[in-house]
């Protein structure tokens, strides 16, 4: 990247945020209320960036089009958004990367596949809405990632062109978006990446081990 960087933006779940602990909270309590055994957090935690459809495939082995998809879907939602800011948290050394940023007037930003009536309430609860330069959920704009239009609506919200932004995501759709908008993007290797991914072979500008590498790319 060539010009400064202006604008930060971050995928929510396995980025900036460790939601891991209520997302598999809630899984465990939709197992239980339908007789099912409980799951180990070290077994959900990789899916959890893959959203609902892939816990739902994880816990209870049903896909979109199964009769009872809708109803678990709506169930495991409910039982999220009643706990949803119980134990998640800035990943270890984000808050330190924020107060960088902060001081060195470079704005960040939210871009999520998760749904604003989700992604809202989780940043509120944590009091980082306030300070985000831009929020875009999964349902703001007509496609979510890997389509670029949610990136490229963050960039105009925020005020920052492409090419000053960076962006840094957990998954291979996140690079996938993040190249179609002419970002420089990174991958959060301390993200939710399953053992059979292979984030070396995303494309990637960068890859983290933990929060604080990025500070060598602002």
């Amino acid at each position: 990247m060539t010009d400064a960087v202006g604008t930060v933006l971050f995928d929510l779940d396995g980025t900036l945020l460790d939601t891991a602990p209520d997302l598999g909270a809630a899984l465990n309590r939709l197992l239980a209320d339908t007789g099912r055994a409980p799951l180990a957090l070290e077994q959900i935690r990789p899916h959890v960036s893959h959203g609902s459809r892939a816990l739902l495939r994880l816990g209870l082995g049903v896909e979109p089009g199964d009769p009872a998809y809708e109803g678990y879907r709506t169930r495991l939602l409910d039982h999220y958004l009643r706990h949803i800011a119980t134990h998640s948290r800035l990943f270890p050394g984000m808050e330190q990367v924020l107060d960088h940023m902060a001081a060195n007037g470079i704005s960040w930003g939210v871009v999520t596949n998760k749904p604003g009536w989700l992604t809202l309430p989780l940043m509120d609860a944590l009091d980082l809405t306030r300070h985000a330069a831009c929020i875009v959920s999964g349902d703001t704009t007509d496609h979510p990632k890997p389509h670029p239009a949610p990136l490229l609506h963050a960039c105009r919200t925020a005020g920052t062109a492409p090419e000053r932004c960076l962006f840094v995501g957990d998954a291979e759709r996140d690079l996938v978006a993040g190249r179609a908008a002419g970002m420089t993007s990174l991958v959060a290797l301390f993200g939710y990446i399953d053992a059979g991914e292979a984030p070396h072979t995303w494309g990637a500008d960068g890859y983290l081990e933990g929060p604080l590498d990025l500070l060598q790319w602002l």
